[in-house]
């Protein structure tokens, strides 16, 4: 518990730090990575009394809230190992995650069972667990910042538990469609949307999520809602589905996240990146590249994007030996089953182009597998095309960062399905994330593109990429949750 209460505080499922178990017993800090966590950390440091709370998620995080060890200005939550697993990969990662993203094999999937049910109430309990924490941390009146779908139910618990606090929650994902949304069993759905409703603001990335919120608040069938007050925002008079009516006044916004253009150019600069550059460059050997970094992730595309690269060397031959497809798929989630196979088939794909078109002198792809960072950064400055195809995206970060560290230029092929889009499209090659053959077309396109059109482009990319980054992103927030911002 912190030592005063705190009037500006922050939940979400990781925090800026874990912790270490060293052999001779004692406990290490690192520092948590990301642009979002680096520029959150930033935003709080000009908050007084400021506090993140989060979960434990290692042993040594946990042994680390026994013992009572804590950095300032952060909380962690020792939460049951089995609860935070049903919660996380139970529930967040394996139902949240699916419906907003519409990765449902719906001739199988989803099946609500008893074991969903189990699973449910330990989401419930880890949202309750974050809910009663921040209700005893913060002072009277204090801005509380909920982060992301892990966390959906703990704005109404919060509520629920101190009425005084501004709350406001923000989805990181996309937002489901009211048909994915209503697969959900009818009292998990209200209670969903009731939770979130809970906060003062709502936020999301862009408005095409944010209006898919709006659509399943409406279609809600126990809830009366009011038609949207302006463009900018929309108020709602619910009725509980617990019992009592009660009323509350939630309004919709959009932040679109962006990057910071001078920290990640300045990242990408390291000599530890000049290294992997100078090995990239002696791999390509001069050939245009096509990068694409991804975490091996569903929603990414992965799949599709090698089968479009296949295509393109099938229907243009005069790229064969001429262009290198850079592919970074860090493995992400390898403790579900799912994820674990699809890694495993982009691997596999990648070698069956190469063994279809290499030759002694060319291999067509460079594929990673593996979380590396620096080698990503390389892989940015060399970009002469960037390929972010999801199939749905909260907002893709890659897509905005490419174009800010390319040293020449790049063309960027970019799907209708990531949430850069909307900001985006006006400067990119754009693709239906399905259609194989049109994205075989724009990046021959995007290898054709002049110099000077690429530059041009990249610049004016670049522009918009860095115009919210996140230490921005995060007090614009803070401010919405100000009476009359």
């Amino acid at each position: 518990m912190a030592s005063q209460a705190s009037q500006v505080l922050v939940a979400a499922n990781r925090g800026p730090l874990s912790y270490a178990l060293e052999q001779d017993g004692t406990l290490s800090t690192r520092r948590g990575g990301g642009g979002l966590v680096s520029g959150l950390s930033a935003a709080l440091a000009r908050q007084p009394e400021a506090l993140w709370i989060c979960a434990a998620l290692s042993d040594a995080d946990r042994e680390a809230v026994r013992r009572g060890v804590s950095e300032p200005g952060v909380r962690m939550l020792d939460i049951d190992p089995g609860v935070y697993d049903d919660a996380y990969n139970g529930i967040a990662n394996s139902v949240l995650w699916f419906t907003h993203h519409h990765l449902y094999d719906v001739p199988r999937e989803p099946a609500f069972d008893a074991e969903f049910r189990r699973q449910w109430q330990s989401y419930a309990a880890y949202n309750r667990a974050f809910a009663e924490a921040l209700a005893e941390e913060a002072a009277q009146g204090a801005s509380v910042l909920v982060q992301d779908y892990h966390l959906a139910l703990v704005p109404g618990a919060l509520r629920e538990l101190r009425p005084d606090l501004r709350i406001s929650h923000f989805t990181h994902t996309p937002w489901a469609s009211s048909e994915y949304l209503d697969m959900l069993p009818d009292d998990v759905r209200r209670d969903l949307l009731w939770g979130m409703l809970g906060a003062d603001v709502v936020g999301f990335h862009t408005w095409a999520w944010a209006d898919r919120f709006l659509g399943c608040a409406r279609l809600d069938d126990e809830r009366g809602v009011a038609e949207p007050k302006s463009a900018a925002e929309s108020r709602y008079v619910e009725k509980s589905p617990l019992g009592p009516v009660r009323h509350r006044r939630t309004e919709v916004r959009v932040f679109p996240l962006g990057v910071d253009g001078d920290d990640l150019r300045a990242l990408a600069h390291r000599p530890e990146v000049d290294d992997k550059l100078a090995g990239l460059r002696a791999e390509v050997a001069g050939r245009k590249t096509i990068v694409r970094v991804d975490r091996t992730e569903l929603s990414k595309n992965i799949l599709r994007g090698l089968l479009a690269y296949r295509e393109l060397l099938t229907g243009h031959p005069e790229w064969r030996g001429a262009v290198v497809h850079l592919a970074s798929a860090y493995p992400s989630r390898q403790d579900l089953k799912v994820y674990r196979d699809y890694t495993a088939a982009v691997a596999e794909l990648a070698q069956e182009i190469n063994a279809e078109f290499g030759t002694e002198d060319w291999q067509p792809v460079l594929v990673s597998v593996k979380d590396d960072f620096t080698r990503s950064l390389a892989a940015y400055r060399l970009a002469d095309v960037a390929l972010v195809n999801p199939v749905r995206d909260g907002m893709n970060l890659v897509a905005k960062e490419i174009p800010v560290v390319s040293e020449a230029g790049c063309a960027l092929v970019l799907s209708t399905g990531a949430g850069a889009y909307g900001e985006l499209r006006e400067d990119a090659l754009t693709v239906n994330p399905f259609d194989v053959s049109a994205t075989a077309e724009a990046l021959h396109a995007a290898l054709s593109m002049p110099a000077a059109e690429r530059a041009e482009r990249t610049k004016r990319l670049a522009a918009a990429a860095t115009a919210l980054p996140p230490s921005p992103w995060f007090e614009a927030q803070l401010a919405a949750l100000t009476p009359d911002a």
